[in-house]
């Protein structure tokens, strides 16, 4: 079955072309290849087209790392800022990456919505109801699990506590449904998800170092003290303070990174250095064209 697709892919790519002249080529945006009409795909809600193998894997991609649940057009400079339909979604994926967009879709629902919450169990999972208006439902509560009876705090997830104030500071990791989402998280230097400093969409680490890069603002930062690290590019941070030695990265392979980087502007200082007076010599004779060029202008017409 694979081999029969290939080859029609193949056949379908590599026509005649007296067939090509019929039928012209589109051009896709994302690997600038040109392409029969019938191997593009057109985003219903901004009309950009795109091949179907490049939004294939486009959009298989994201699904597998999580990154994103409405699915954007491909397409940075999009003037309508489309998004892929959830019936296109599933045109293009298999049963078990559609299956994985749903659950991303249906938790972040949850998340968002004052009215429900996860159990805090990570062997639950479930989602508990709160109060049926959203000011009830922000006031600290008694939660009871349906599904296995837990009893815990709406507000701070931890066991309900009638007459006692919640924790000031909580371990995100206890507001979404994970393996990893326990009450008894200490430290929230150990949580594994965290909130970018900038945009405030939750962040996973699961494993890497602590240099971390938000997949939607771009914002670098480190990931236990959340401090900023756009500027930071010899990665000085982590040679001083709290988070020293915890970059993750052996001693050679941080040398190793900061060689490259003065390596980089080095380079670019000595390309500068050896144009500069080419650029010298060249300004002259770019003056004088612009002066003949807007003194020829100037000039009357002949009568």
């Amino acid at each position: 079955m694979y081999q029969a697709s290939a080859s029609a892919m193949t056949t379908a790519r590599y026509r005649p072309t007296w067939d090509l002249a019929l039928d012209p080529l589109v051009s896709c945006k994302l690997c600038l290849g040109e392409f029969p009409l019938e191997q593009m795909t057109t985003i219903s809600q901004c009309q950009c087209v795109f091949c179907t193998l490049c939004l294939k894997q486009y959009v298989e991609l994201l699904i597998k790392e999580g990154l994103e649940t409405a699915i954007s057009c491909p397409d940075s400079a999009c003037p309508k800022r489309g998004h892929l339909q959830e019936n296109e979604i599933e045109c293009m994926v298999a049963a078990e990456i559609m299956q994985r967009y749903r659950k991303l879709q249906f938790e972040r629902e949850v998340l968002l919505d004052p009215c429900r919450t996860w159990c805090p169990s990570s062997s639950c999972q479930a989602v508990c109801q709160l109060g049926e208006t959203e000011a009830a439902a922000q006031r600290p509560q008694l939660v009871s699990c349906a599904v296995c009876g837990l009893q815990f705090c709406s507000a701070c997830k931890a066991a309900w506590h009638p007459d006692k104030p919640c924790p000031e500071r909580l371990p995100l990791a206890a507001f979404l449904p994970r393996e990893t989402s326990s009450l008894y998280k200490a430290e929230e230097d150990d949580a594994p998800i965290k909130r970018c400093p900038k945009c405030k969409v939750y962040i996973e680490r699961d494993e890497g170092c602590a240099q971390m890069m938000c997949k939607n603002c771009k914002h670098a930062f480190c990931w236990y003290c959340l401090e900023s690290l756009d500027d930071d590019f010899l990665l000085i941070h982590y040679d001083k303070g709290p988070c020293r030695n915890k970059l993750g990265h052996s001693r050679a392979s941080v040398i190793w990174h900061r060689t490259q980087v003065v390596g980089i502007f080095a380079g670019f200082g000595l390309l500068l250095l050896v144009a500069s007076p080419f650029l010298l010599l060249a300004t002259p004779f770019v003056l004088c064209c612009k002066c003949k060029c807007s003194k020829g202008d100037d000039d009357p017409l002949p009568t």
